[in-house]
């Protein structure tokens, strides 16, 4: 089955900056081969259940491997049944309803 997750690893006791974790993880993901985006508080990654969910342990664990005493992962996840849709497409169709002129970026 395929799902897409909603992944966010955030290393505890390690101080304020975690961009050297989030790099590792982005690196284990990005190895993995699997359709993934990188955002501001996480990182949605599509793929097979068995492949993303065994990608998601294994980015929990890497975080303990560099030095960080304590994990939190939040995680969402989605998956269909009645159609594959990619989180391209997912994407693709607000920006359509949105009109030619949208970007995507969030203004406020």
């Amino acid at each position: 089955m395929r799902v897409m997750v909603d992944l966010c690893v955030v290393p505890l006791g390690v101080g304020v900056s975690v961009s050297e974790y989030v790099a590792e993880c982005s690196r284990l993901i990005a190895a993995a081969g699997v359709e993934h985006q990188l955002h501001p508080y996480g990182t949605v990654i599509d793929g097979e259940w068995d492949t993303v969910f065994a990608l998601v342990k294994r980015c929990h664990q890497r975080v303990h491997e560099l030095g960080a005493p304590r994990v939190f992962t939040t995680l969402k996840v989605g998956t269909r049944t009645d159609r594959e849709q990619s989180m391209h497409d997912k994407v693709a169709s607000v920006r359509r309803k949105l009109g030619d002129n949208a970007d995507g970026d969030c203004t406020a």
